[in-house]
């Protein structure tokens, strides 16, 4: 209570309805190849939907990494996704002029970073590789570029018939045709077509190519002008002008606008089509918009876009000295220089896997529960996450599935997968499955081989959703994968033997009962509780929401009151645990026997909880007895 040093009335509030919050298990994780993305940077996935659009479609050089994450996705809408690529990728860039070195740029962070940057490249495409050669920006920085009217000195445009070619018959001079640009569209007889391509040469031979074939023979522009607009001219409301913002400080035609444009198609399907458009953004450094937010358009795009950076294009100035650009025509360049020799699942290194996988180390700034390996070609890059993130963090566990040659094609799968699981270390952080699926790729028309270690991560979220996380994700009841065609190995009962006693869990397809998960173990070698997923499971889920509650003791003293607070808060939150079949008893000790003086001395704090998992039934015995007529069953009940 305050002191207080006059008459009056203190009013305080002390809260002790904290409890032991929920906390989540159903978040997944994976890191490897990518077409497309941002680089060691991980983004939150909700479906697969949202993966096609930040990571790309499936290619042959990444489809086993793209569907492991596509299959966790079809039974949970949390995944968080980091790309891995070789270092001696690059990203595209454009340039209006000098020579550009290409570089590597991972993710904003970097591109912020940097100060190696190339000055001639006045902007890079945003994802590192090859995807980036198919980007076009075009930039309408004045009233003059986003239309004007064409002067002919009287010439008269023909065009010629059954083709998509307009000839100037009187000629057309230098200036003239330097004012049409590919990609402007022409206004001809109310309708407008767009330049494909002109001529190089002038004079009556002069020739401008449009995307529109005529069939007749006609004159199509008889007087002395022709009007010319942006390519996009449709996409934004108005030409640039000078902002609100400029004009109150002496500025002038400040604003431009932006398309960011998919002109190969690559990343959209489609060529042409428009990505980004951005409008009435002002090159003064120091605008504002309406809304008191930035409109200088580097740093509107560089926080926005999903595809390019502004490096170096135009030159830095304020809204009191900005001046037009005098530009006649728009800006329009294409991306090149993106490289992606060696980025594969087959290819890229264990280093460039590793740190893309280490963005997931740090418990307080992602918080992820299952963690998927996707394609396994050794178990070099397994044992790192094993070792560096799920036993160090000790909240996560990684799914693993063997090599595609133990399985796929192959013979004696069983002793292949039971080779690759002795590679890996012991531990119960850790689960490995027996092998791959056999799926229909739909953005390829092919069917694929694909690990299961997405859908065995995925039966975990669907037990968490329907059950709890300290249930057994295996069975008949929760362990049905999807999306399957076939096995690529289905193990009979004397390979499912070898394979569960060496720690590997059989995927099997029993004929008119589906494909089910048909075992449950972690990768734990001791006979120990937590040589099972739903205890491992249970565990983690415990000690993340009670040490999350056993935050708000620090700093308080150690007294009785304390100790109690903690066991008032943490034994009805096991109780509830205890009542969803989760544990058969516990018992929370945390008074003077463990909190001693010279414990309080150290500033420490001790709860001991004692737990009794619950188990998980892996094995059935149906004893049948028959006995005679006359024998009563007391008699026999308990002797075999």
């Amino acid at each position: 209570m305050a002191f207080q040093v006059s008459p009056g009335v203190n009013v305080t509030e002390i809260d002790l309805t904290t409890v032991v919050p929920a906390v989540s298990s159903t978040e997944g994780a994976i890191a490897g190849v990518f077409t497309t993305g941002p680089v060691e940077d991980p983004v939150l996935i909700s479906s697969e939907t949202e993966l096609v659009a930040r990571f790309g479609k499936p290619t042959d050089d990444n489809f086993e990494t793209f569907f492991t994450a596509a299959n966790f996705l079809s039974y949970g809408n949390k995944l968080w996704v980091s790309r891995a690529i070789s270092t001696d990728a690059r990203n595209a860039y454009a340039n209006v002029s000098g020579t550009v070195t290409a570089t590597l740029i991972k993710n904003y962070d970097e591109f912020l970073a940097s100060t190696t940057l190339d000055a001639d490249a006045d902007y890079y495409a945003r994802n590192p590789g090859t995807i980036g050669n198919s980007l076009k920006i075009s930039v309408c920085d004045s009233a003059a570029a986003y239309s004007s009217n064409v002067t002919l000195a009287d010439s008269i445009v023909t065009a010629v018939p059954g083709s998509n070619v307009l000839r100037c018959s009187n000629g057309i001079t230098v200036g003239e045709l330097g004012q049409i640009n590919t990609g402007d569209l022409l206004k001809i007889g109310g309708q407008f077509l767009k330049v494909v391509s002109k001529s190089s040469i002038t004079g009556a031979n002069a020739t401008i190519t449009v995307d529109t074939t005529f069939t007749g023979v006609a004159n199509v522009v008889v007087d002395d002008s022709l009007p010319r607009y942006w390519e996009f001219y449709n996409n934004v409301n108005a030409a640039p002008g000078t902002s609100d913002y400029a004009a109150e400080r002496g500025g002038v035609a400040d604003e431009l606008h932006v398309a960011v444009v998919d002109e190969e198609g690559t990343i959209s399907g489609t060529a042409g089509t428009i990505l980004e458009i951005y409008q009435s953004l002002s090159r003064a450094t120091d605008a504002k918009g309406p809304q008191g937010g930035s409109a200088y358009f580097k740093e509107v795009i560089n926080d926005s876009s999903q595809y390019i950076y502004v490096n170096d294009a135009y030159a830095n100035v304020t809204a009191a000295a900005v001046a037009s650009t005098g530009a006649t025509a728009p800006v329009n360049l294409s991306f090149v220089g993106g490289v992606e020799t060696t980025s594969t699942e087959s290819t890229i290194p264990n280093s460039a896997l590793q740190s893309a996988w280490d963005k997931f180390k740090n418990p307080e700034e992602i918080d992820v529960s299952l963690l998927m390996i996707g394609k396994s070609v050794g178990s070099t890059l397994a044992n790192y996450v094993i070792d560096n993130i799920a036993e160090t963090r000790k909240d996560c566990v990684v799914f693993i599935s063997p090599e595609r040659s133990d399985v796929v094609n192959a013979v004696d799968q069983a002793e292949k997968v039971v080779e690759f699981r002795n590679t890996l270390r012991s531990t119960s952080y850790a689960v490995l499955d027996s092998g791959y699926k056999y799926q229909y790729d739909r953005y390829n028309d092919v069917n694929r081989y694909i690990p299961l270690n997405g859908d065995i991560a995925g039966l975990c979220v669907r037990t968490d959703e329907t059950r709890d996380p300290w249930f057994s994700p295996a069975g008949f009841n929760r362990g049905q994968v999807k999306n399957i065609l076939k096995l690529a190995y289905n193990p009979d009962k004397a390979d499912r033997d070898l394979l569960y006693k060496n720690g590997a869990n059989p995927v099997v397809t029993f004929p008119g009962q589906g494909t089910v998960l048909y075992g449950d173990k972690t990768l734990l070698s001791k006979p120990s509780a937590f040589d099972r997923i739903n205890v491992r499971r249970l565990f983690i889920v415990l000690e993340k929401a009670i040490a999350t509650a056993a935050k708000f003791s620090l700093f308080e003293f150690n007294d009785e009151f304390t100790r109690a607070q903690f066991r008032a808060l943490v034994e009805p939150y096991l109780r509830d645990v205890q009542g969803r079949r989760g544990v058969y008893d516990f018992k929370v000790i945390c008074d003077k026997t463990n909190n001693t003086g010279e414990v309080i001395d150290r500033n420490e704090f001790v709860g001991d909880i004692y737990i009794k998992p619950a188990r998980s039934i892996n094995f059935i015995q149906l004893n049948f007895v028959a006995v005679r007529t006359g024998v009563e069953f007391s008699e026999v009940i308990g002797q075999f």
